[in-house]
């Protein structure tokens, strides 16, 4: 068994604390379980969980993996606090908010010889994969998955709480791709695409229904699958390759907007 720590009780860590209290049947997720989580409130103890102060929980020797369930400026600090004492960590993406620190963090936990995974949650969706089956096969005219940013812009409004992102992105074929990131009060979480295929056109996104487990939950058995040594170190590769490029990317765009 793997004892775990969840760090931030928010939303989504008191997903982690649930779905650790109640695993998969069957799943590599049986593997851990709640130790304990940590917070800067103090608080009660949340599902029969204590809380517990990071540094006890970094040093304990039954204390194997960490969720960080935290804002986004605080993930590299918090990874690194407990890749540093030997423990996996799984973080919620985005995994840090640089690309330096992210090859970083990645090689301390390959030092250490733990796992450093982050969660995506969105790349386990059935709309996601569903959209992946459409296009296999195709060949791809505007639009890809791998790309390198040429241009970008930013709107903001900040007495309106308004922003506008818009990138001129180029894929390894040379083919052209727009990114459009819009935020403001009433706008709705959606997403639209235009992928133009040499056989069809995607104007939206496919429909596909909800799986019988949780993004979050699928998320914990591949978190698991890895700390058991159950997923090939060329699958470890090719995610590390995945999730350097991204922040590469926006790193690139963030330079771009700057200028």
């Amino acid at each position: 068994m793997f004892g775990a720590v969840v760090v931030g009780v928010g939303a989504a860590g008191q997903v982690r604390i649930r779905d650790l209290l109640t695993p998969l049947p069957g799943s590599p997720a049986q593997k851990l379980r709640a130790c304990g989580f940590i917070s800067r409130r103090s608080l009660e103890p949340q599902r029969g969980v204590r809380q517990m102060p990071v540094e006890e929980a970094a040093s304990r020797d039954d204390v194997h993996v960490a969720f960080i369930c935290t804002e986004n400026v605080s993930h590299e600090e918090n990874i690194r606090t407990f890749l540093q004492a030997g423990k996996h960590v799984c973080v919620e993406y985005p995994m840090c908010l640089s690309y330096r620190a992210a090859v970083e963090l990645l090689d301390l936990a390959q030092e250490k010889g733990v796992i450093l995974h982050e969660e995506h949650i969105e790349l386990l969706s059935g709309g996601y994969i569903e959209l992946k089956r459409q296009v296999e096969g195709k060949t791809l005219c505007e639009g890809t998955l791998h790309f390198t940013a040429t241009a970008a812009t930013l709107e903001e409004n900040s007495s309106k709480d308004y922003s506008k992102m818009t990138a001129q992105l180029r894929t390894s074929g040379s083919r052209s791709l727009t990114w459009i990131e819009e935020r403001g009060p009433g706008l709705p979480r959606a997403k639209s695409i235009n992928l133009r295929f040499d056989s069809c056109t995607l104007t939206e996104m496919p429909p596909a229904p909800s799986g019988p487990v949780g993004l979050f939950m699928q998320d914990l058995v591949l978190f698991s699958s890895k700390i058991l040594g159950q997923v090939s170190l060329e699958e470890l590769q090719r995610e590390r390759t995945r999730v350097l490029h991204c922040l590469k990317l926006a790193e690139t765009i963030q330079q771009l907007v700057q200028c």
